[in-house]
């Protein structure tokens, strides 16, 4: 018989036991659906993590002061601003020495000075507040979408003026709907009070992901005025953290190896406090290698339902040639080889896990599908899922799929093959 033959016989004998092959093709759906839906998982949230953290701008370098432990080796936490002086900052002096330094590869600084956090209110309006001094630069490295007026100028820095970029939550809390350009809120942070007229609104980004308990309204969003007003606020002029924009075509992780070098110089007689970087492009590749790891994990302790599968169908084969044992001998006797006879049971077995593997397959989509919308819904609008389905685990489950039908379809063809024609045309 020619493989095509052998592949009709085999479906013949598949519909002629509906329910036992359904519940042969049971532990190959079960794995291949199971490994397919996680895997699908696991790729739609690495996916649409990176593509969030690579939002923050792939190309930015941030600089940051943190502490040596007691050996000199990093320690790597970051420091809290009550436990640095002012002499361990970063300071105007060596960003100006880098940018000189570097001007082919910087394009510019983003800089933060955090006063600290507050509240503003308007009659019996308030909303709570984050009050943090920015360069200009800022929006650029960050990504702020502006929906009404404009952001911080260098003119606003140079003069100190008193104006402030507020979210689009704060406006609404303060002002409704009334335009809050030009509008001036009073902002109270610690024993600071004073009065800011509003430039721009931005569109304030999801707290958290839906799980927490504290009502969206009463979370603080960020204020943001010129850095040399909040410089006099604080009476600091230093810097425990600084972003580098850098420009088309360098290599952010390489050149903040080169950054973090040049900058500690300035901390080689400091014994408590050293500057270390990273950049979102590391970020990434570390959190994308990190769930494809756990999904792979996942997926592969999934798939021993796969072994289950294949024990099953080297059971039902086995039973299927006690069944045809005198169908066997007919064949033989009529010189059929062992190869033949070897060569049908086998294609008989791929045939099962190959259906099997096929049904898994529509089925892990499907259940990946549910699940990605799911945790979208879980996540509320923190973070949008894309489904992305993992296509190279879908030809990889169907190739295990036919090489499980070789491999647990080999034994009980290579009995069938053996059997003696004589005997089995006796078999009753």
């Amino acid at each position: 018989m020619s493989i095509g033959e052998n592949i009709t016989q085999a479906i013949v004998n598949i519909k002629t036991n509906k329910m036992r092959a359904i519940l042969t093709m049971l532990g190959i759906i079960i794995g291949v659906a199971a490994v397919i839906a996680i895997m699908m998982l696991g790729n739609t949230m690495s996916s649409s993590i990176s593509t969030q953290m690579q939002s923050l701008g792939v190309n930015n370098i941030t600089v940051y002061v943190q502490q040596r432990d007691q050996t000199g080796n990093q320690n790597f936490t970051r420091v809290g601003g009550n436990n640095i002086q002012e002499k361990d900052l970063i300071t105007d002096s060596m960003l100006n020495t880098l940018r000189q330094k570097y001007s082919d590869s910087i394009q510019a600084f983003s800089l933060t000075n955090s006063v600290g956090s507050g509240q503003t209110t308007s009659g019996s309006k308030s909303a709570n507040l984050n009050l943090i001094g920015t360069s200009p630069e800022y929006n650029t490295a960050n990504n702020l979408t502006l929906t009404q007026g404009r952001f911080i100028l260098q003119t606003d820095a140079d003069n100190r003026r008193n104006v402030a970029v507020v979210s689009d939550k704060l406006v609404s809390a303060i002002f409704g709907d009334a335009n809050p350009i030009g509008q001036s809120i009073f902002v109270t942070v610690g024993t600071h009070i004073n009065n800011y007229a509003i430039i721009g609104v931005y569109q304030s980004q999801a707290q958290n992901f839906g799980g927490g308990t504290t009502a969206s309204s009463q979370l603080p969003t960020d204020v943001y005025i010129p850095l040399s007003t909040a410089q006099r606020i604080t009476g600091s002029s230093g810097y425990q953290s600084a972003v580098v924009m850098t420009k088309v075509g360098v290599n952010a992780t390489d050149f903040s190896t080169t950054i973090q070098n040049m900058l500690n110089q300035y901390y080689v007689k400091n014994i408590n406090y050293q500057v270390s970087t990273f950049t979102a492009e590391s970020m990434v590749s570390q959190v994308t290698s990190m769930l494809n790891m756990v999904s792979i994990m996942i997926a592969a302790i999934a798939a021993i339902s796969l072994l289950v599968g294949g024990i099953g169908v080297m059971n039902i084969m086995l039973v299927s040639i006690t069944e045809r044992t005198r169908e066997i001998g007919v064949r033989k006797a009529l010189g059929a080889t062992n190869g033949a006879i070897r060569g049908q049971f086998i294609i008989e077995a791929i045939v099962i896990c190959f259906i099997g593997g096929v049904v898994g397959i529509v089925l892990g989509l499907v259940i990946g599908t549910v699940g990605v919308s799911i945790i979208g819904g879980m996540m509320g609008s923190g973070m949008t899922l894309s489904v992305t389905a993992p296509v190279s685990t879908i030809f990889l489950a169907t190739g295990i799929s036919i090489a499980i039908g070789v491999f647990f379809g080999y034994y009980p063809a290579n009995n069938a093959a053996k059997l003696d024609p004589i005997d089995a045309l006796r078999y009753e």
